[in-house]
């Protein structure tokens, strides 16, 4: 039976630490593999990832071309319907209820439903984005699906009011008449 006192590193897992500084013979003595002087020589002496003794870095030589999505990327929290099925039936899961329950944690752009597991009862989720195979789960078990985005584009109102934009008078004829008249004045003041 195997327990924690029966366990054993594999065979060649484990390595002899190198010793340094051991006379010549050893292989690692007089420089201790280090080299001859210089600042990598020196106790402490440590260059950074890309440095290049002071001079322009090959990183920052190149030009930077193209689009990166990285900066506009949404990470959303991942929750699948086994660790849902924990809740009662009839529950609405929200995110505050899995921030209290600890399923999520940290910063995310949203909530996400995955679909690995089985759920047994009704519930009522509330989540920014669901998978197919989750949607269809939790349809199949009586359960409801509220999506956030949808509920806020509901509560912010669409409709824009074109009557107001439709009945006040363009602004580019009023002008085009009044270059004319001003056009027709300079003509007769030079004609006088």
């Amino acid at each position: 039976m195997m327990r924690l006192h029966n366990l054993r590193a594999r065979p060649g897992s484990r390595h002899r630490v190198k010793r340094l500084g051991c006379g010549e013979s050893s292989g690692h003595g007089k420089t201790s593999g280090k080299g001859h002087k210089g600042q990598k020589a020196r106790s402490g002496g440590s260059i950074r990832l890309g440095f290049e003794g002071g001079q322009m870095p090959l990183i920052r030589r190149l030009p930077k071309r193209g689009f990166n999505n990285a900066a506009f990327h949404k990470r959303y929290a991942i929750v699948n319907l086994d660790d849902l099925g924990h809740f009662k039936a009839g529950t609405i899961v929200n995110e505050q209820l899995l921030r209290g329950s600890k399923l999520v944690r940290g910063h995310f752009a949203g909530i996400k439903i995955l679909g690995n597991g089985e759920l047994k009862h009704d519930l009522k989720v509330e989540a920014d984005k669901v998978s197919v195979a989750a949607r269809e789960k939790i349809e199949k078990a009586g359960g409801t699906i509220i999506l956030r985005d949808d509920r806020a584009r509901s509560e912010t109102p669409s409709d824009v009011d074109l009557t107001a934009t439709e009945t006040t008078p363009k602004k580019r004829s009023t002008s085009k008449s009044a270059k004319a008249k001003s056009q027709a004045k300079k003509k007769t003041s030079r004609k006088s």
